[in-house]
């Protein structure tokens, strides 16, 4: 949600997939009705101004405004939404106002609405952050510092440390998952997501997916024994990160749609599987540039175990775990194009991440 840029949230979207920035909104927040919930809980007086619908997500909606002086960012689920579209926005508030008093950078939740009525979905206000996603391009002096780019990803750990340190009892999580299953569900599951995407009609992109058998089997066979149950984000890249204009910092995680109770080693895998090596060899699902001078898989890894004191040793399983769930779910937006319930470009190229992040898995085991 960067103050008055259109780079505000990741919202599972990996850099290149298309924006739906200028798509119409006006039939899914009817400002009046939001004008009106407004009034009752004392945010602002007078018109809601300067809407607009803000770019970098596939699927759900923001829209920021501004009133009586004031900016906001509204959160909504999409149209057709491929999860429930209201569980989700009442678990992200949740997640947020669970996060208000920890050092994590995230987007200040200012109300939520849990109930369709008024806008017909469940929705949330949250402060705009002032910051860029950096696959939507690397500003100065960004683009022009190595070592600026180096600090970067030593911040997204950093962040990522911060979060894992959140006591989620305290912030009001319990039953927000299952942290005794770790987040790391069984071989099972996925693939049942997979095969379901068989219902939409036309889709056959299982046939171009390697190895789909063999990745599972080897996830389960060497799934790690122990964890310690945190707070986890579901989908940390660098797609859903915002960082400060003038320095290295992390200004907010975004896009908390996947965040639930389990092993935070999860997020660190995220992290890895989409990341490029630094001399290109093998490169990332996200796609910045310039790469060069950011930090080497192992310097991440590194980082991570000094910042949490965390067992590191089985970090090419969640690798591993994350390029499979990832891709899996990826797939899921070109089944539904195949029937004709989403983006043909987002979901071709979705199709191809899919490709790409089982490959890495693969490469990987």
């Amino acid at each position: 949600m960067a103050n008055g840029a259109d780079s505000s949230q990741g919202d599972r979207r990996m850099a290149g997939a298309p924006s739906r920035a200028e798509e119409p909104w006006t039939h899914l927040v009817d400002l009046d009705r939001l004008r009106g919930w407004m009034d009752a809980r004392g945010l602002g007086e007078g018109p809601l101004e300067d809407a607009r619908r803000l770019s970098g997500g596939t699927q759900n909606v923001l829209l920021r405004f501004t009133r009586s002086d004031r900016a906001y960012v509204l959160r909504r689920p999409p149209e057709d939404p491929y999860l429930d579209g209201n569980e989700t926005m009442r678990r992200e508030a949740r997640v947020l106002r669970a996060l208000a008093n920890s050092a994590t950078p995230h987007p200040r939740l200012i109300a939520d609405e849990p109930d369709a009525a008024v806008l017909g979905a469940a929705f949330y206000l949250m402060e705009p952050v002032d910051g860029f996603c950096p696959p939507q391009g690397l500003p100065a002096p960004h683009a022009e510092d190595p070592a600026l780019r180096h600090a970067m990803g030593l911040s997204a750990i950093d962040a990522l440390a911060a979060l894992r340190r959140v006591d989620w009892r305290k912030g009001g999580l319990e039953g927000f998952g299952r942290p005794d299953a770790g987040g790391r569900p069984a071989r099972p599951r996925w693939l049942r997501q997979l095969q379901s995407y068989e219902s939409y009609a036309g889709w056959e992109g299982r046939a171009d997916i390697p190895g789909v058998e063999a990745i599972a089997a080897w996830l389960a066979a060497h799934r790690p024994a122990d964890f310690h149950p945190g707070v986890i984000h579901g989908d940390f890249h660098l797609g859903n990160l915002l960082f400060e204009r003038a320095g290295p910092q992390v200004s907010a995680i975004v896009d908390w749609e996947l965040a639930t109770l389990g092993d935070p080693l999860i997020d660190l895998g995220c992290l890895l599987a989409t990341w490029a090596d630094p001399d290109g060899a093998h490169p990332g699902c996200i796609d910045v540039t310039p790469w060069a001078g950011f930090p080497s898989e192992a310097e991440l890894v590194a980082r991570y175990a000094e910042a949490t004191g965390a067992r590191v040793v089985d970090v090419n399983w969640y690798v591993v775990l994350a390029c499979f769930k990832l891709g899996i779910i990826q797939e899921g937006t070109y089944a539904r194009a195949a029937a004709g319930l989403a983006e043909r470009a987002t979901a071709d190229w979705m199709h191809a991440t899919t490709i790409k992040l089982f490959e890495r898995a693969l490469a990987r085991i």
